[in-house]
């Protein structure tokens, strides 16, 4: 029995040292995997903790910003009021805004209560030097009165509802070199014109804008009811 054992002994120590030193090598063996490991430092020990929750997830991409919906356009927007003189004027200003069917213009009365003039010059021919004046410093809306009365020769140069646009309207005067005219009270029907813009987009509302601040007593408002 030792002998056997001995030679059990001997044949497996041969196989061993055969296997091990003097077989051919399987390809499909890879005898030095750790000396062909990628990247090794970046091997970790995972937790059964962290096995139990999966993968963890990909950050929330940021939504894209979204732009405020355009503001939808005015119905309508009225300028006015404006003597015809005026009204002729601001009309030139909207030609280039090219509105085509959304520009009306109306025409109606208003009850003026306040008029900037300069007093009665005595005569005709007073009157008419003051408005030859008056050309020279490019103003051209005013017109002289000639009916019987204490202000017959008298130049009026505009008629308000309000005491302010009055006032707005001699202190224009008054930069261009008017010295003489004032404002006094005047009850008395005057005609007058309003435009309406239809569809008025808020870049048009700000060009608009832009051009009523020229027009001293004249408002940019929402249309009004017209009967």
């Amino acid at each position: 029995m030792r002998l056997l054992f001995l030679l059990l002994l001997a044949a497996n120590l041969g196989f061993f040292a055969w296997m091990r030193f003097l077989a051919p090598a399987d390809p499909a063996v890879d005898r030095q995997p750790l000396t062909r490991e990628l990247e090794p430092q970046k091997l970790r020990i995972v937790a059964a903790r962290e096995l139990a929750r999966g993968p963890a997830a990909p950050p929330a991409k940021p939504r894209p910003a979204v732009s405020p919906p355009e503001p939808a356009p005015l119905a309508c927007l009225e300028w006015g009021s404006f003597s015809p003189a005026d009204a002729s004027r601001a009309a030139q200003r909207l030609e280039p805004l090219a509105l085509g069917p959304r520009l009306a213009q109306y025409r109606g009365e208003e009850t003026a209560s306040w008029w900037v003039h300069m007093p009665s010059q005595g005569s005709r021919a007073a009157a008419s030097r003051k408005a030859g004046e008056l050309k020279k410093l490019e103003i051209d809306d005013y017109f002289i009165l000639q009916d019987a009365g204490p202000m017959r020769w008298a130049l009026s140069l505009g008629v308000f509802s309000t005491e302010d646009a009055a006032k707005a309207h001699l202190q224009a005067l008054r930069a261009k070199g008017v010295r003489t005219a004032v404002i006094g009270r005047r009850d008395t029907r005057v005609p007058k014109l309003w435009f309406q813009v239809r569809d008025v987009e808020s870049s048009l509302r700000a060009r608009l804008q832009g051009i009523a601040r020229d027009f001293e007593g004249a408002t940019l408002h929402e249309c009004a009811q017209r009967g």
